[in-house]
């Protein structure tokens, strides 16, 4: 951690309080453009996620979604109750500042401890001592922050930021969808991740509340293909065709808003697909292989599709189970649509029946949602063998602008100037 920000000197919070705190956040953050390896040392050679070290901050996209995937996830759905846009805007430049520390593994304000004894300090201090950990943070609006009426921005809502239609088989509970803002936190460390959104919740008391959020791990899919492919819960790798972070033109074509697609506030941004999938585990668990194997159309050890000896051997799909998973999923059968993945896996203990409440926490970027995760889950949801093992329970759509280019830019500035 940056000494600096613990300063024993006395603090501005008794005179601010929190809000003044928040607007002091940019004078300290003067060094956020954050180098990929920030820790330099012995480390200066290694890649980010064997040192903990730090994922630039500033470009741009923004970090966290072709970013190689960390390991684990600590997402946060807000609702926006202030009426004041001025309130809003101060607060995504709060959040813009306070994310290009915390980033960089530094402290918020003037730190977690050395203030005056009477004020709560800016920094809540459990990531104390802890490395940068890879940690990215991801910011995405929401369809009802242009709701008529609301802050002015009703002609400002894209048309590839389309509102899903109930598929067969959703069992949405509200408590778990939706959403004005989101926060993507990602992190080799749990507590960094939780540290971050916890003090960006923090930031945003009195303009901004939780809706929802959910804690994952085990990242059930990757974005370095060089990588070994996890496993989800069911025990299959999972997302062996994903893109890669690498693949300039692919994500050009699938993933990144062009200039072209409109409107301007977006280019260079993506749009969020955010699903929780509950997994019927002891179901799964009392299957025979071979239909776990038929379920996904790709065997459980190696993870090649039926009739190939390999994982990344391309799939013959016409020789796989009409209802399998892979074949249904694939490109090929969706006229080439494709989708960035960062999926985690969660577990949040048992239901009342003592049945583990575990499942899958979808993560799915893309340049158009109507053309790549719409038709791709309508075709799953009505026919995917692995419907009688899973059921969508939360649902929620994003538009996630463009990255931060530089210290005098913050999210979402296109759109709220």
């Amino acid at each position: 951690m940056d000494e600096q920000t613990n300063s024993s000197s006395p603090s501005r919070r008794s005179l601010l309080g929190w809000g003044g705190a928040g607007l002091a956040l940019g004078a300290a953050a003067a060094g956020g453009t954050v180098a990929a390896l920030r820790d330099g040392g012995d480390d200066s050679a290694a890649p980010a996620a064997d040192t903990g070290a730090a994922v630039a901050f500033h470009g741009p996209h923004q970090a966290g979604i072709a970013t190689a995937v960390q390991d684990r996830l600590h997402f946060a759905s807000f609702d926006v109750t202030t009426e004041d846009r001025a309130e809003l805007v101060q607060l995504l430049k709060d959040w813009t500042r306070a994310a290009e520390r915390l980033t960089a593994g530094s402290t918020i304000g003037e730190g977690a401890f050395g203030g005056i004894d009477e004020a709560p300090p800016d920094d809540t201090g459990e990531a104390v001592g802890l490395r940068p950990s890879r940690l990215t943070l991801t910011v995405g609006f929401g369809p009802g922050l242009f709701a008529k009426g609301r802050f002015g921005l009703e002609g400002q809502r894209p048309a590839a930021l389309a509102d899903l239609p109930k598929f067969p088989g959703d069992n949405l509970d509200p408590a778990r969808s939706g959403g004005d803002l989101c926060v993507q936190a990602c992190a080799d460390d749990p507590q960094v991740a939780v540290h971050a959104i916890r003090n960006l919740a923090r930031i945003g008391f009195g303009k901004v509340a939780i809706r929802w959020s959910q804690l994952g791990f085990g990242k059930t899919s990757s974005t370095t293909p060089d990588a070994q492919t996890p496993r989800n819960l069911f025990g299959f790798k999972d997302g062996t065709v994903n893109i890669s972070g690498t693949d300039t033109k692919t994500l050009d074509d699938h993933v990144w808003v062009p200039e072209k697609d409109g409107p301007g506030w977006m280019t260079g941004g993506s749009y969020l697909v955010a699903r929780r999938i509950s997994m019927r585990i002891e179901i799964w668990d009392r299957t025979g292989l071979k239909e776990q194997e038929d379920v996904f159309g790709r065997d459980k050890g190696e993870g090649a599709a039926y009739g190939k000896a390999h994982e990344r051997d391309a799939p013959n799909l016409k020789a796989l189970p009409p209802t399998s998973h892979v074949r249904l999923a694939h490109p090929d059968t969706n006229n080439g649509a494709r989708l960035l993945r960062r999926g985690y896996s969660f577990t949040d203990g048992t239901d009342g029946l003592g049945r583990l409440d575990a499942g899958l926490f979808f993560l799915a970027y893309q340049r158009d949602i109507r053309d790549a995760f719409i038709p791709v889950q309508t075709r799953l949801a009505r026919t995917d063998a692995l419907n009688e093992y899973i059921q969508h329970v939360g649902s929620a759509v994003f538009a996630i602008p463009p990255g931060v280019r530089d210290k005098d830019d913050w999210w979402g500035r296109a759109l709220m100037s």
